[in-house]
């Protein structure tokens, strides 16, 4: 099969195509004949092997797939690895039916990114009616589901960050109530300023830095900051808590693959609001671009240059 393989760490660079034997399914696993693989941010991370959980060579990246299982069905399904390719092996606790309504690509645009907002807006932010959002990357694949799901869930305000004057009309097309620039020179000021002078209740933030550090000083007392990536590469300043205590503030973290350790089929849960509103009209996947297999670099430095708007994915088929 043709596949994307990684012998060595760094950049978009070390993306090769080459030819591989078929990946052999683990017992409970099935062979996905894959006709879209999914391509996240988390994935530039896995080639340079700065990710959460340690990568080891030679790797095939990729977590995302959408294919048929031998018996004709179509499913959409995360995996450790071995997405960028022709055919990968997923597990049935990892797999979702995707209905008739829902496209393949729709449906690599819900597995990460659109799981990652719900999870935030729910589990990790809480977020209760009426409260304002803040929506850092609002142009990207969990930015423009998350803004779509908190007004869905019935946020106050809707605050998208982005950093192009097409991304802000993007978010508002998608129901932000207000937009700001992402090279804003003072974060705290601008968020406050788009919140009508008000403090924010909830952080949605991927970027990390300055931008964290900032955005922090915008919350208002009992808001909430919901850490889920680091696009810039910097770290924020360390956590305080002292003045956590001291402005009723709280920071959070979310890695997606916990949702699997919590009680409750919460990820399942996840998975069939998202198709329901998808099929029913309520909720819209941005679809950036599509990309031939052996060109699975030229995704990776479009994601790092922070150019993208919405899903990108491989068509291994072309």
């Amino acid at each position: 099969m043709r596949a994307i393989q990684i012998t060595e760490f760094g950049g978009p660079e070390v993306l090769r195509a080459t030819e591989l034997p078929d990946p052999v399914p683990n017992p409970g696993e099935v062979l996905v004949d894959v006709t879209r693989s999914g391509i996240n941010y988390a994935d530039t991370h896995q080639a340079e092997n700065s990710y959460l959980s340690p990568a080891t060579l030679p790797l095939v990246p990729g977590m995302e797939i959408a294919g048929l299982t031998p018996d004709g069905h179509r499913v959409v399904a995360l995996t450790n690895s071995g997405g960028y390719a022709e055919r990968a092996t997923a597990a049935p606790g990892m797999s979702f039916e995707i209905p008739d309504e829902v496209s393949d690509d729709d449906a690599l645009a819900l597995v990460v990114q659109g799981a990652t907002a719900w999870v935030l807006l729910s589990k990790t932010a809480r977020m209760d009616p009426g409260e304002s959002v803040v929506v850092h990357a609002a142009a990207g694949g969990v930015g423009t589901l998350a803004v779509q799901l908190a007004k869905r869930f019935g946020a106050g305000r809707v605050i998208a960050v982005a950093g192009s004057e097409r991304k802000r009309d993007l978010a508002r097309e998608l129901g932000a109530d207000a937009v700001v620039d992402s090279a804003a020179p003072d974060m705290t000021e601008a968020l406050i300023e788009a919140n009508g002078g008000r403090r924010v209740d909830i952080v949605l933030d991927m970027v990390g830095g300055r931008v964290t550090d900032e955005s922090v000083r915008a919350l208002a007392p009992f808001g909430r900051l919901a850490f889920y990536g680091m696009a810039s590469r910097e770290l924020p300043s360390p956590v305080q808590p002292a003045n956590l205590m001291r402005f009723s503030t709280t920071v959070g973290g979310m890695w997606l693959p916990h949702t699997w350790l919590l009680p409750g089929e919460v990820m399942g849960t996840a998975m069939a609001e998202l198709f329901s509103l998808v099929a029913g009209g309520h909720l819209r996947p941005v679809l950036g671009e599509t990309y031939p297999l052996a060109e699975a670099y030229r995704a990776h430095e479009a994601l790092r240059s922070r150019g993208t708007i919405g899903k990108l994915t491989l068509d291994p088929r072309a």
